[in-house]
């Protein structure tokens, strides 16, 4: 429990999770009937990126720091609309000084009738999340273990919705865990889009965890990946992906413009690149 992503918020890892997390809202949004978000591991919500633990690590410079105010290819620009939307609605002059962690971006795309559920276990992050939060019947906070939070609040009730499972990745172990909980999850509400997210140093455990989720029998596992380094340096963060099961019909396609802009834009050496791939079914 000492990891804080206030060090890392708004890196090039944020990005891609929080594009793709904007999407899939966006899709959900299409049908009147309300849907719930649940985001397993949140933060604290909102970040200072004039803090000092910011300022520490300055990542944030080369993540979302390369896209906001900077000129983008037309097509890209639509795509990336619902993600500015969130980052905009914590910057109300339009410059760049706070950045929304996942409950935030959820929150600013959500409508009246949808409803979010955030677990935090951190204690001072939990209490953050708590304040920025407060006083949104729409939403509902826990401050329980990520994977115990999974098991309990689904199915949702609205039997539509997104999962975001999103660990610090600071236990041994964690790969597993997704795996597992991956599982039992799976079993309570097949039907619904989970976003898995894993950090890339090294490929060896990453590879094995992919193949262990595409032997879970899963329909429809598209696997989305962007690198700003080659994955060999195993002390850094060399990359990050997502899996996602049950990912609407057009996402494929979106993706698929946005992940080579993105590994153009936010590279950090001239090895950077981008992955999308489908480990079951297609969108066809």
């Amino acid at each position: 429990m000492n990891y804080r992503h206030v060090y890392h918020a708004g890196n090039f890892a944020d990005v891609i999770k929080h594009v793709t997390l904007s999407l899939v809202i966006e899709y959900l949004k299409r049908k009147a009937s309300p849907f719930r978000v649940i985001d397993t591991h949140a933060g604290i919500g909102q970040y200072d990126l004039n803090s000092e633990a910011a300022g520490k690590t300055g990542e944030w410079r080369e993540g979302i720091g390369r896209l906001w105010g900077q000129d983008l290819p037309d097509g890209i620009k639509e795509l990336l609309a619902p993600y500015f939307t969130s980052i905009r609605s914590v910057n109300g002059d339009g410059e760049l000084r706070c950045y929304p962690g996942s409950p935030l971006v959820a929150r600013g795309l959500m409508r009246a009738q949808d409803s979010l559920v955030v677990n935090e276990l951190h204690p001072e992050d939990y209490a953050a999340l708590v304040r920025i939060l407060r006083g949104d019947m729409r939403v509902k906070i826990l401050n329980i273990d990520g994977w115990i939070a999974l098991r309990s609040l689904l199915p949702p009730k609205e039997r539509r919705g997104v999962i975001l499972i999103d660990p610090p990745f600071e236990v041994a172990g964690e790969l597993d865990r997704l795996v597992s909980g991956l599982k039992d999850g799976l079993r309570r509400f097949a039907t619904g889009t989970y976003l898995l997210w894993y950090p890339i140093k090294g490929l060896p455990a990453v590879e094995t965890m992919k193949q262990r989720v595409a032997q879970l029998g899963i329909d429809k596992l598209l696997c989305a990946e962007l690198f700003v380094h080659r994955p060999g340096d195993e002390q850094r963060l060399n990359g990050s992906g997502l899996l996602i099961i049950n990912p609407p019909y057009f996402l494929d396609a979106h993706l698929g413009k946005i992940l080579p802009f993105l590994a153009e834009r936010l590279a950090q050496s001239r090895e950077a690149r981008s992955h999308l791939t489908w480990l079951a079914g297609s969108s066809n």
